[in-house]
């Protein structure tokens, strides 16, 4: 069985930090590209930013500058540094990766349980 757990979200002032966490468990292979997403009440579920296994990024319009995306494929750990935090940045984010299991020949999607980010004076 294999779970994403986040953490590191909480209540923030605008111009504040965060850094959320993903901690991916359970009977792993391997690891491609992992990513974070977000939904804000009433709106769709949508993407933040991207990293492959190799290291490369990519970032919705919206955060580029200010948040930045990280993993250790050594713990099967991904990062999500946020800075400049502004009220359009609260949603609760959720992690996700495509991960292979050592009897599977296929990657499946796993989403994370998601952790709540609100940004308020």
């Amino acid at each position: 069985q294999v779970q994403l757990v986040e953490s590191g979200g909480g209540l923030v002032q605008p111009g504040g930090s965060l850094r959320l966490s993903c901690a991916a468990s359970g009977t792993i292979r391997s690891i491609s590209t992992m990513g974070w997403y977000r939904q804000a009440p009433g709106k769709q579920r949508e993407l933040v930013a991207t990293i492959t296994s190799g290291g490369s990024t990519n970032y919705a319009d919206s955060v580029k500058g200010r948040f930045t995306i990280s993993r250790d494929n050594a713990k099967n750990t991904l990062y999500l540094q946020m800075n400049s935090l502004k009220p359009e940045d609260t949603a609760v984010y959720y992690c996700e990766g495509r991960i292979r299991l050592p009897q599977d020949m296929t990657w499946s999607d796993y989403w994370g349980q998601g952790t709540q980010v609100t940004v308020s004076s």
